[in-house]
């Protein structure tokens, strides 16, 4: 699958420059979160207000708030080899540095660990929640490289892939 400028994620992320990087990453961590911490839905909100503001101190600060607040987070961690262990890793990968190296390796780890988390969700190996994941990878690195304006609809897209990932979720949590 490629974006709407024909490029495949990889060449997205490996042409991003450090907001999106931070931005792709953290719309991942956003999706994801919701399996680690449903009830903290917005302990993401100043992480993307330092993307926002072009990263640097902000972001450092933003990231270690969220850690801490993040911090227990998913009990005992009872699925060591998990999902919760899959979304904690995420977050304790952030990099509190705002500079292409390290975000561009988070970026990708996300995204692969998004990736992941979706199939073992979906009905098949590459079944609609994989790629609507994908879709909305490819959508957000799309989105951001327009600069911050990008940003709101990357956020946008983080919410809708969160709130079909925990219905998928808690409708197989019923069935079981």
């Amino acid at each position: 699958m490629t974006s709407s400028t024909g490029r495949s994620l990889l060449e997205l992320i490996g042409g991003a420059d450090e907001r999106g990087l931070a931005a792709a990453g953290l719309a991942c961590l956003d999706r994801c979160l919701p399996l680690l911490a449903p009830e903290r839905a917005e302990v993401l909100r100043p992480v993307w207000a330092a993307v926002a503001r072009g990263g640097g101190a902000a972001w450092a600060e933003a990231v270690a708030k969220a850690r801490v607040e993040l911090d227990g987070a998913g009990g005992a961690d009872a699925d060591a080899g998990g999902v919760v262990a899959l979304v904690r890793a995420m977050i304790d990968a952030v990099p509190a540095e705002w500079a292409e190296e390290p975000l561009r390796a988070w970026a990708e780890r996300c995204s692969t660990v998004a990736l992941a988390v979706h199939r073992l969700y979906d009905v098949n190996e590459d079944g609609p929640l994989h790629a609507g994941e994908l879709r909305r990878q490819l959508a957000v690195l799309d989105t951001v490289a327009h600069g911050p304006t990008g940003l709101r609809r990357a956020r946008e897209l983080s919410t809708e892939g969160g709130r079909v990932l925990r219905a998928v979720v808690s409708r197989r949590a019923r069935t079981a």
